[in-house]
């Protein structure tokens, strides 16, 4: 492959998957948002192109040999409000479509681990529909950024594809024990990954929101209320609200607690309650940073909350990169992105691949692998989404395999 390592990173965000990508080796040539702080942060903080826009299928892009990109995932969070109708959601599409028309060599798609089963699964097949007709041969798999050295439990959903070739998914290259799937991630021999306190390591004193030194740094937090500061004084390293005598939950952690979802079944059987407030432990990963971390995260050690650069560092952004904005602006550009450390080795993996790649138009478009849980079990509705897959790319290619053999 002597073609230059050319990216154009769709629904940038702030840069996550932009900077592993530089640090790999490549050029990042162009990058799209709509989202006024995170293509301000951008700017901030790399020389090339950003520009902010609302993409379509139609829009035209530089050409380059991989596009990267995260569609807003909002409408398929967990932490958020779950909506299939939400517009936002049709991006998948959008994505799918704009790889089809410019035809790089490579794409990588990424999201959150709701992206599977929101609609039904629908949004499965609004991005491989489009691009398995195309030619893209695709590994689709859910992740735990933990087993990549990223120092938070992270869940997310990644598609790697190359156009008439096969990819190979990045290897783990830490041992994330305890966490969601370690057991099935067959990395005992690897270096465990980082803890909290690692990441945070040689910090200074945090000060309070309006004070100096820490707000040039967003190494400021703005203090818990009264009674907030009382439930993180009570709380002990790795508990959360339930953990409070129940008069200190809050009123709204009480509602959800108590939901119960369409079949009866408690919500503490469908993979718990909502957490509220929890005091993280300083000696295991983080939980996954979000747009909520200032809100819900004790810091270990101090009744404060975490500051914006202590969740910088569990996304593994340097501390020189600058985020513009306001504070809220700045945690949901932070949490939004994908973990520098986790973009870093999917581009090494496929910069390796592409020096060496030898694509054919014989090579029909294919699922070359669906893993949709970090666990030996399935909800109901992931193994539907499942069997669906299975049944719309999968067997085919196994038929075709086997056809090739007689």
């Amino acid at each position: 492959m002597t073609q230059e390592l050319t990216v154009v990173d769709l629904f940038s965000g702030c840069g996550g998957l932009s900077l592993g990508f530089e640090r790999a080796g490549f050029e990042i040539i162009a990058s799209y948002d709509s989202w006024l702080p995170a293509v301000e942060t951008y700017r901030r903080n790399f020389r090339h192109p950003a520009h902010l826009l609302a993409l379509d299928e139609y829009s035209e892009l530089p050409r380059a040999l991989v596009i990267v990109g995260g569609p807003p995932c909002q409408g398929f969070s967990s932490a958020g409000r779950r909506q299939a109708e939400d517009e936002r959601n049709t991006l998948v599409r959008v994505f799918a479509n704009l790889i089809v028309r410019h035809k790089p060599m490579a794409f990588v798609f990424e999201n959150v681990e709701g992206f599977l089963t929101q609609g039904n699964g629908r949004f499965v097949f609004d991005l491989l529909d489009p691009l398995i007709d195309a030619g893209y041969r695709i590994q689709l798999r859910k992740v735990n950024a933990a087993h990549f050295g990223v120092p938070q439990h992270r869940k997310r959903v990644l598609a790697i594809g190359g156009l008439g070739w096969d990819p190979t998914f990045p290897v783990h290259t830490h041992s994330a024990l305890g966490a969601p799937g370690a057991r099935l991630a067959n990395g005992r021999h690897l270096p465990f990954t980082p803890t909290l306190q690692e990441a945070i390591e040689g910090l200074p004193p945090a000060a309070m929101a309006g004070g100096s030194p820490g707000d040039a740094f967003d190494y400021a937090f703005s203090p818990f209320n009264d009674a907030d500061r009382q439930r993180a004084h009570l709380l002990k390293p790795g508990q959360r609200m339930r953990d409070l005598p129940e008069e200190l939950w809050h009123e709204s952690y009480r509602k959800r607690a108590y939901r119960r979802v369409m079949d009866g079944t408690p919500s503490e059987r469908r993979g718990g309650a909502p957490a509220g407030l929890r005091r993280l432990a300083h000696d295991e990963p983080a939980k996954a940073i979000t747009g909520g971390a200032l809100r819900d995260f004790v810091h270990p050690t101090e009744d404060r909350p975490l500051t914006i650069r202590e969740c910088a560092r569990l996304q593994t952004f340097p501390d020189d990169f600058v985020f513009v904005g306001a504070q809220s602006d700045k945690i949901q550009m932070i949490g939004n992105a994908v973990p520098i450390r986790l973009a870093q080795r999917i581009a090494e993996t496929l910069k390796e691949e592409l020096r060496h790649v030898r694509p054919t138009l014989l090579q029909q478009g294919a699922l070359l692998s669906f893993v949709p849980t970090l666990s030996e079990g399935m909800s109901p509705i992931l193994q539907t989404v499942y069997d669906e897959v299975k049944e719309r790319f999968l067997a085919p290619r196994r038929a075709e395999q086997m056809s090739l053999c007689l």
